[in-house]
């Protein structure tokens, strides 16, 4: 059996048309299948929405937040209530194309235990571009493996690999990068990816970056290990500095550095120190977090057609 699974946000507009799209698609495979959806805290009528498909159709499920947990939570959840001997993870606004997914499971036929849709940016805006390009390369600059570019979530995975990344229950999560550590076989699929079949998009610059911020301290020790560089790099280059003062001080006699330079240095060493202590706060930030082993995701109930 095949679950298609999808993170449910405000998409009230779009589910009637991708419901529309994708039964069809499914129904050609001549798999069995099943809908798992993830109601993240939706303000409009998502919920409702998916309650008719749930009562219309048995093969639907909807797990029903008690609030927004964000995306990452989202897919945990619908990897966790997953039954399927595979799952495609794909959203609901059609972005992703659903006629795809009958290439997918080909391919998991084959023998491929993933198989991930590859996006071609080449129609994305300049800002929207760009600012991917340098999630990706900053990312795989400052981690010790890499995640491939322009994957996202869209892509099918054997239930050896849900079984797998159900164990990890980190609370900060960038599932993008959970992906990439697990490994496993993964074929690429190049796709093209369509307008908003409705509503209006989530993407948000500050929202990348905190991304980044999550996968490079989930994963890599990288940024502590850079200031003590930087630190062993400005403690000799202060003492060299030093040294010169002296020799100008007591060989040709002239003045010491007055006011203006002790006042720069004080701000620039502050600075560096404050930055330092910051990327320190963001691991402990995290770690205090996971200490308190709080469930990823609340579900307030899940609905089904039994």
């Amino acid at each position: 059996m095949i679950s298609i699974l999808c993170p449910c946000f405000n998409e009230e507009k779009s589910l009637p048309l991708f419901f529309d799209r994708i039964i069809p698609v499914m129904e050609n495979t001549g798999e069995e299948f099943e809908f798992v959806f993830a109601n993240d805290g939706s303000t409009d009528d998502t919920l409702s929405v998916l309650k008719n498909y749930v009562a219309q159709d048995k093969r639907v499920r909807v797990i029903d937040f008690s609030r927004n947990f964000g995306k990452e939570a989202a897919i945990t959840a619908l990897l966790d209530y997953s039954h399927g001997d595979a799952v495609v993870l794909l959203d609901a606004d059609l972005q992703h194309p659903p006629e795809l997914i009958p290439e997918m499971i080909q391919k998991w036929h084959e023998g491929w235990e993933v198989v991930a849709a590859r996006r071609d940016r080449g129609t994305d805006s300049f800002l929207k571009k760009y600012t991917a390009l340098a999630f990706y390369r900053f990312s795989n600059y400052m981690m010790s493996y890499k995640i491939p570019a322009n994957v996202g979530d869209f892509r099918l995975m054997d239930r050896c690999v849900v079984d797998t990344l159900i164990k990890f229950r980190e609370s900060q999560r960038l599932m993008k990068g959970l992906f990439a550590w697990a490994g496993f076989n993964t074929y690429f699929i190049d796709y093209k990816a369509e307008k908003r079949a409705a509503g209006k998009s989530k993407f948000r610059i500050l929202s990348l970056w905190h991304l980044a911020v999550d996968g490079i301290t989930s994963f890599s020790t990288l940024p502590l290990r850079i200031w003590s560089y930087i630190g062993g790099i400005i403690a000799f280059g202060a003492f060299i500095y030093g040294l010169v003062i002296a020799a100008d001080t007591w060989i040709f006699g002239k003045d010491t550095p007055g006011y203006a330079t002790t006042v720069c240095l004080i701000l620039l060493f502050g600075g560096l120190q404050l930055l330092g202590i910051g990327v320190m706060g963001e691991y402990l930030g995290r770690t205090y977090i996971e200490s308190k082993n709080r469930p990823i995701y609340i579900v307030r109930k899940v609905f089904e057609n039994e």
